[in-house]
Order: structure tokens, then C-alpha cells, then sequence
């Protein structure tokens, strides 16, 4: 499991200030902490560890050399400054369930043989500690113009030990004609419709 190792931050300390010395602020929140641990992140060490990791994943948090089992629950992302801000954090109990969200990767885009139209960015749900769902991949390589993905069609929708949020009629992603075709007149509606995020 990832390690990310943080500080207990001082709160006469602005944020503003922290962030210019190349900090990333964050809070730890759970069941078994009192209020919440609010901890600063070396910069340099949150961008590493948002390469591989992401809101719904989970990792181990070494607030000044204590450890806490953690979901990444919030990433506050400054776009004009292209950083980020802010890292919440949700300390697991185990035997707990907990809110969280796998994030949808689509693979093999250059593969497609039409428009991708990505519908959903993750996928809300609640399970133990023990059955969280850090992403979910889906292939459109094998995808035909027309074809949709729902939530019900994805593995973790079929996860007994997952309780889904997010609607499993929900469309995931689905695949448009490229533009310079013909399209029927019913499917441009569906298309001009689709806003990606």
C-alpha cells in the first residue's frame, strides 16, 4: 500500500502561506478522531502521489510517524495554478462501511472505432474497508458505433460485497459515429446532448 507522509499543522499557520512555501493542506476525519486532524503535505509529495493514486483510493497516512489506514476522500485541484490545493482524508474502522468512488479509466482509446463519449467520471458506492473498488477499466477497443456501458454492466455492479450509489441505468460511456459520417437523425440528438466533462 502507498505511504504518504504528512504534519500536523498548526492552524494560526494561513493556508495561502502554507501553499506559497510548497505545501499541499489537508484534514484527517473518521470515526475514532475527535473533530479532525487538519495536516500539511510537502508538495513534491502529494503530485508523487497523485500519479498513482486518486479520490477513492486507499493508502497509508504517517501523520508525524503515526499511521492511519485512509480513503482519499476529497483532491481540491487549483486550475489556474494547475495544483493542488487541498487532500481529505477518511480514516478507515474496520468493519465499517464507507461512502466512497472508483474512478472510470477507459483503455485503449486509439482503438475506438468512433466518437467516445465518456459519460461518468467515477462511480459512487459503499463497502468495508476490505472491498473498496479503487477504479474500474473498460475496454472500447471492442466497442461498436452505437453501443452504450452501464453501470450495471460493470463488474463492480455485480460485487456482493459493494452496495452501488450511483444508478446502475446510468451510462457510462458510449460510442458516436465520428463526426463526418452519417448519423441517424435519432442518435444526433443523443450525441449533441452529451456533455464530457
Amino acid at each position: 500500500m502507498t505511504t504518504l507522509k504528512a504534519e500536523k499543522r498548526d492552524m494560526s499557520v494561513k493556508a495561502k502561506k502554507l501553499r506559497r512555501e510548497g505545501y499541499v493542506t489537508g484534514n484527517v476525519f473518521g470515526k475514532e478522531i475527535e473533530g479532525s486532524i487538519p495536516v500539511k503535505i510537502e508538495k513534491k509529495e502529494a503530485e508523487k502521489l497523485l500519479k498513482t493514486s486518486f479520490k477513492g483510493s486507499r493508502i497509508n497516512l504517517c501523520v508525524d510517524g503515526e499511521n492511519y489506514d485512509v480513503l482519499i476522500k476529497e483532491i481540491d485541484f487549483n486550475s489556474l495554478k494547475s495544483q493542488v490545493d487541498e487532500i481529505d482524508f477518511q480514516a478507515l474502522v474496520s468493519g465499517e462501511a464507507v461512502h466512497s468512488v472508483a474512478e472510470v479509466i477507459l483503455l485503449n482509446h486509439d482503438k475506438a472505432l468512433g466518437v467516445i463519449q465518456q459519460h461518468l467520471e467515477e462511480i459512487a458506492y459503499k463497502a468495508l474497508p476490505s472491498a473498496l473498488v479503487e477504479k474500474v477499466e473498460i475496454d472500447v477497443a471492442e466497442m461498436k458505433v452505437g453501443d452504450m456501458i452501464k453501470v450495471k454492466d460493470l463488474a463492480i455492479a455485480s460485487d456482493k460485497d459493494v452496495s452501488l450509489i450511483t444508478d446502475p441505468e446510468e451510462i457510462v460511456v458510449s460510442l458516436a459515429a465520428p463526426h463526418n459520417a452519417d448519423i441517424p437523425e435519432e442518435n444526433t440528438e443523443a450525441a449533441e446532448g452529451t456533455v464530457t466533462e
